[in-house]
């Protein structure tokens, strides 16, 4: 996958994408990430990426003849480019959407700054990503969340292919509760069937936990979770007991 970044402050990623997974996935060539300075787009000698609001009003807008020349540079005109611009404003970032952005051929990330677009930017764009309700100061901390979030479903980039099927919402549910050795510390005992060995056991087991632990945290996800009747009634009992 081929992902371009665009915005104001590139330096802010050069150590998270070139330390550990994702870094590691560059260097075999599974991914390959851009980070492009939009100052390089812009025409005059102070470099100016912001203005004024019309209408007035506090804080300066992203113009958009900067934001358009890097598209028409880098996003290529066909199917092959997705534009995705990082704002509270869009679709809150979940799973499932970032398995349908794991799909893609290429992605082309633009960072807000200042108060935020213009809104004539948003008209290059084929995707609006929130990553939260709660506003930053720009958009480069939620495109190290995307860039994260979809790297580690591309085949190559985790060291066990399984890992990402199983953690929390890959299957609409939490993760169930995880041990290493010592099978005892601080009067705190690993649970008897994962030392048992029986390998049907434990899956039931898990399952079981990852049910109890989405009733009792994110019970929200248990409606579009795939559960078997009996299972939705072990739910049920389980948020009986928490309220």
């Amino acid at each position: 996958m081929k992902i371009d970044i665009i915005s104001i402050l590139p330096e802010m990623f050069a150590s998270v994408l070139s330390a550990s997974i994702i870094g590691r996935a560059c260097s075999s060539g599974v991914l390959d990430i851009q980070i492009h300075d939009l100052r390089n787009w812009t025409d005059d000698r102070h470099r100016t990426t912001d203005d004024y609001p019309f209408g007035g009003g506090p804080g300066m807008v992203m113009k958009p003849e900067p934001v358009f020349r890097a598209l028409d540079e880098i996003a290529d005109d066909g199917d092959a480019s997705t534009v995705v611009i990082v704002s509270p404003q869009g679709t809150p970032l979940d799973q499932k959407l970032v398995k349908e952005l794991s799909a893609k051929q290429h992605l082309v990330i633009v960072c807000g700054r200042y108060e935020g677009f213009d809104e004539r930017i948003r008209s290059r764009a084929d995707l609006e990503v929130s990553i939260g309700d709660y506003v930053l100061t720009g958009g480069e901390l939620a495109a190290m969340v995307v860039v994260d979030s979809v790297s580690r479903l591309l085949p190559g980039v985790l060291g066990h292919e399984e890992s990402a099927l199983d953690e929390s919402f890959s299957n609409g549910l939490l993760e169930y509760p995880q041990y290493t050795r010592p099978a005892s510390f601080a009067g705190l005992d690993v649970p008897e069937v994962l030392l048992s060995g029986d390998h049907a056991r434990i899956a039931a087991w898990r399952r079981a936990e990852s049910i109890r632990r989405t009733a009792e945290r994110r019970p929200d996800l248990l409606e579009d979770a795939e559960l078997s009747e009996s299972e939705r009634e072990f739910a049920r009992r389980i948020i009986d007991e928490t309220e």
